[in-house]
């Protein structure tokens, strides 16, 4: 169960966009539900909690599981309880731990998933085929560094350039920038998809232009807040 977020009407094109910016998730359907769409530990707290509410109508097991994303393997964060029961309508704090060997210098990323589990079968059903169904709830998790000011706009700080049709942005920030895929230059009509719906701070990605002319001068970007809700598509400068 994607996130969708609205997008500016100003924007055609990127109002068929599915802005599931990193997969978060909504509290919309029976299930575990967290409190938050996305799960922010500051450094200088060391930790931080979820509550985690059980909106179905029978008692059902908590599973929590932290995942890396791909291009961030380091294990910082430990959850507890990992594993829990949880009454119907009741809810479960879930504290996010961090371990770190050395002080952060970066927004880190990582995901976190969310799941309720059938604790039994149903008595009444006993004898025939029961089929159990699981739902996740699927968010990202920002580690923010103990001393950085926190950055409600990060995407003003990317850096855009385009050779021949090689569109290139750049985050030389310390923040993790959220964003749809889909991009316009302009004048013109020219666009590019981006991989992913994050930047991570230091990374550089290049993609192809389709339609890119020499004239081209500005990227047209969606970008959206830190809780992954869309926000005024933004016009971003190319530079040579």
């Amino acid at each position: 169960m994607n996130l969708i977020f609205s997008v500016w009407r100003a924007m055609p094109r990127l109002c068929c966009v599915a802005l599931a910016v990193l997969g978060a998730s909504v509290a919309r359907a029976d299930g575990m539900v967290p409190d938050t769409s996305v799960v922010i530990v500051n450094e200088a707290d060391g930790e931080a909690t979820v509550s985690v509410t059980n909106t179905d109508n029978k008692m059902a097991l908590l599973h929590v599981t932290l995942e890396n994303i791909p291009e961030d393997t380091d294990t910082l964060l430990f959850v507890t309880p990992p594993l829990t029961r949880v009454e119907a309508s009741k809810s479960q704090l879930v504290r996010f731990i961090l371990q770190t060997q050395a002080p952060l210098k970066t927004q880190r990323l990582k995901r976190v998933i969310f799941e309720g589990m059938p604790a039994q079968r149903d008595p009444a059903k006993a004898g025939h085929a029961q089929v159990g169904v699981t739902v996740r709830q699927n968010l990202p998790v920002i580690i923010h560094p103990k001393g950085l000011a926190p950055n409600r706009t990060p995407w003003l700080g990317l850096e855009w350039t385009l050779k021949a049709d090689q569109l290139s942005v750049h985050n030389p920030t310390p923040y993790v920038v959220r964003l749809a895929q889909e991009l316009q230059l302009l004048p013109g009509n020219a666009s590019a998809m981006l991989p992913r719906t994050y930047l991570l701070p230091g990374e550089t990605l290049t993609v192809t232009a389709n339609g890119a002319r020499a004239g081209a001068t500005t990227v047209r970007l969606q970008p959206a807040t830190v809780y992954g809700f869309a926000v005024a598509p933004h016009d971003a400068p190319i530079t040579l």
